[in-house]
């Protein structure tokens, strides 16, 4: 259901074209674009250009989107805008984050969809490679386990895990960090229950045997 939300947010942005200025990144997009099988709760988003005039957008996505759902929460703030809305149709709120920062990644046109909804949504992407140095330089930032899944999912996807030595040395030494709390309740509770059996006998055999080679 709140794949549902999702896409009626993405689609209630596009017809507004208060996407045409952003790029979808993290695990939504993951999930909604790429496939990935793991819960993921925001629409987060990267800048698309500079000079963005962010009090203008802030106020047009409000108006956008205010008719439509309560607004629990907006906050625009030197390096981010965060809008939290609410839906009498949807248990969850949902909070749509959006990074001022324009990062030099190359980006594609995907599509976002699910098998919940009829909602598909045309829009502008990270490209995968891109989404992997993301998502390593998310771990070694946060050690979240979550971010190692999703390499882990890149990789499985055919997606090069480029890093130099020094990278690789950290990132094994950061998946050996992670305890039994990390994947029985953090990465648990994000996953369907035929795959947290898995990786809590397993780990991450995948992704650590891939950083092994490269050592």
């Amino acid at each position: 259901m709140h794949e549902q939300f999702e896409l009626e947010i993405l689609s209630r942005m596009q017809s507004g074209r208060l996407l045409d200025a952003l790029v979808f990144t993290g695990g939504t997009m993951l999930r909604l674009c790429h496939g990935l099988d793991r819960y993921s709760v925001d629409l987060d988003f990267w800048a698309a250009r500079a000079g963005m005039d962010w009090t203008t957008y802030a106020h047009k996505l409000g108006s956008h989107l205010s008719p439509h759902y309560q607004i629990m929460d907006a906050a625009n703030k030197r390096f981010s805008l965060v809008v939290e809305l609410k839906s009498a149709a949807y248990p969850r709120s949902l909070k749509i984050k959006i990074r001022k920062e324009v990062r030099p990644v190359k980006t594609e046109t995907s599509i976002a969809y699910s098998s919940n909804s009829t909602v598909q949504v045309f829009m502008k992407t990270v490209a995968l490679d891109d989404m992997m140095k993301s998502k390593i330089e998310a771990f070694l930032t946060r050690g979240e386990i979550r971010d190692a899944y999703d390499m882990e999912f890149l990789l499985k996807r055919g997606v090069p895990l480029e890093a130099d030595g020094k990278i690789v040395k950290r990132l094994l030494a950061g998946l050996q960090k992670l305890g039994k709390k990390d994947y029985s309740v953090k990465l648990g509770s994000l996953l369907p229950p035929e795959l947290r059996q898995y990786y809590r006998e397993n780990g991450f055999r995948i992704l650590t045997s891939k950083l092994a080679a490269k050592t």
